[in-house]
């Protein structure tokens, strides 16, 4: 899907706060692996949570994608420094090797150098920052952009599903079965449930990161389509629904974040009935109410 991005300002001039909402059918969209992998959520309330980790993954895996690393060479800039089952240490290496500097030295204006090159190189640092002083020093970075758990507009309910493969690992498995050859397993899926994400950037580390407007659209772009290309049985159907992104007018802004999202209504049209799809909600945006100075973009 290709947004109508024309009018979005630059992250260095202008602050920028952001609600993702999503949904997700007949699936797990962030499995807990301390609960058996069951969907996340908050046991005082059973909303579903979906963490800023998974977004981030999912984030991470669609600019991967556009920017060619799926053909073996990133564009330059577009690196991806926590990729699946990378070894950091040696990102930080590539780092000290293209800058003719001693990996082992301690001095400051050399981990100050590797820095930059890192935020450069990779597009994940140049965004949500990174803790690089392990091992091979590349120091640290706060990164502009953040997003808060993701949390469902109404309770979830999870459902384990029994299910069944017609065959075994081991032969010893074979053995033990006679030669019947079936595995059990279970599986837990939300039937239905709507999410929201609020995502905010920061001015004043996007100008110490080099985060620019063009990295900006590509992270609208990624949330509007990161789940069209991250498809699997274990989490059914997700979708985004609504990105709605606040403007404001300078570095600092002209109103708090929360005051914002709160214009954002999202409402069950009968609330007496399980929701089964995005059209059992309302969403309703108080426009009326925007704060002088802050412009809403309403992409999806």
């Amino acid at each position: 899907m290709k947004l109508n991005l024309e009018a979005i300002g630059d992250p260095v001039q202008n602050r920028f706060d952001i609600a993702l909402l999503f949904d997700v059918r007949d699936g797990n969209p962030n499995g807990d692996p301390d609960a058996g992998n069951a969907p996340r959520v908050d046991p005082e309330t059973g909303h579903g949570l979906v963490s800023d980790v998974c977004l981030k993954r999912k984030i991470r895996n669609y600019i991967w994608l556009v920017k060619g690393g799926a053909q073996g060479q990133p564009q330059q800039g577009y690196d991806i420094y926590v990729k699946e089952g990378a070894i950091l240490n040696k990102q930080h290496e590539r780092a000290f090797v293209a800058l003719g500097l001693d990996p082992k030295t301690k001095e400051s204006q050399a981990v100050d150098k590797a820095r930059a090159w890192m935020c450069q190189t990779f597009f994940d640092i140049r965004m949500f920052g990174a803790v690089m002083s392990t091992g091979i020093n590349c120091g640290q970075v706060r990164g502009p952009v953040q997003f808060a758990f993701a949390r469902s507009v109404a309770p979830i309910v999870s459902l384990e599903q029994a299910i069944t493969r017609m065959a075994v690992t081991t032969e010893r498995e074979s053995q033990s079965q006679e030669g019947g050859n079936r595995t059990m397993g279970r599986k837990e899926i939300v039937p239905y449930a709507l999410y929201v994400a609020h995502g905010f950037v920061n001015p004043f580390l996007a100008q110490q990161t080099g985060f620019n407007r063009e990295d900006l659209l590509l992270l609208l772009d990624a949330l509007a389509n990161m789940f069209e290309l991250d498809r699997s049985a274990a989490r059914g159907e997700m979708a985004t629904r609504k990105l709605l992104v606040f403007e404001h007018a300078s570095p600092l802004g002209e109103a708090r974040a929360h005051e914002l999202f709160s214009l954002i209504q999202v409402k069950p049209k009968e609330p007496q009935m399980p929701a089964r799809s995005f059209e059992d909600y309302e969403v309703h945006i108080a426009k009326e109410r925007l704060p002088q100075g802050v412009k809403l973009h309403e992409l999806i």
